[in-house]
C-alpha cells in the first residue's frame, strides 16, 4: 500500500470538528439549544490553548466532560476554539476549549457521538520511547498464600511494546 502523503485522517478530523464548529456556533447565534439536544464534550485539560481555572486543573488532571445543556452562558464561537460559563458546585467557571483539544462529542437526545484521536501530553513529550512491562510479584498475605490464581487473575509474561507500533505512518 502507498504512503498516505495526504494526510486523510487528520483532514477526516479536522472535517467532524467542523460539525461541531458550527453546531456550536448555532446554539451561541439563537442563545438556545433547539429541541432535546445537549452535548457532552470531552477534553485533554493540559491541551494548548485550553483555560480553565487552576481548580478544575487539579481536579482534571488529563481530561474532563462538560455537558452543554441548561445551564450556561456566553457561549462563544471562533475558527480554532469555543469559549462558555458553565457552574461547578454552584461556582461560576469561563472555559476555553480548542477543537484541536476535543476528544469525544456526544449529543444522546440524537445518539450522535464523534471521537477523535487527541494524544494525551505526555505522549506527546515521549513520543520515540518505549515502554517496558516489568512483571511485580505482588506480596500474598498469609490466607491468600494457598489459594490458586482464579481465572482472569492469571499472571501473564511482561512484553516490551513500542510506541511507534501504535503511530500512524506519515
Amino acid at each position: 500500500m502507498g504512503q498516505d502523503h495526504i494526510r486523510y485522517d487528520i483532514l477526516a478530523q479536522d472535517a467532524l470538528r467542523g460539525v461541531i464548529r458550527k453546531v456550536l456556533s448555532e446554539v451561541a447565534a439563537t442563545g438556545r439549544l433547539p429541541g432535546d439536544h445537549h452535548f457532552f464534550i470531552t477534553f485533554l485539560t493540559g491541551a494548548p490553548g485550553v483555560r480553565i481555572s487552576q481548580h478544575l486543573k487539579a481536579k482534571y488532571a488529563e481530561q474532563m466532560t462538560i455537558v452543554i445543556q441548561h445551564q450556561f452562558w456566553d457561549l462563544k464561537v471562533t475558527e480554532t476554539q469555543f469559549e462558555v460559563g458553565l457552574s461547578f458546585s454552584d461556582t461560576p467557571e469561563r472555559l476555553v476549549i480548542p477543537f484541536n483539544a476535543i476528544r469525544g462529542f456526544y449529543d444522546p437526545s440524537v445518539n450522535f457521538e464523534l471521537e477523535f484521536e487527541v494524544p494525551l501530553a505526555e505522549e506527546d513529550e515521549q513520543a520515540s520511547a518505549e515502554i517496558t512491562a516489568i512483571p511485580v510479584e505482588p506480596v500474598a498475605k498469609p490466607a491468600e498464600a494457598d489459594e490458586a490464581p482464579k481465572g482472569d487473575e492469571e499472571k501473564k509474561p511482561a512484553s516490551v511494546v513500542s510506541l511507534d507500533s501504535f503511530r500512524k505512518k506519515q
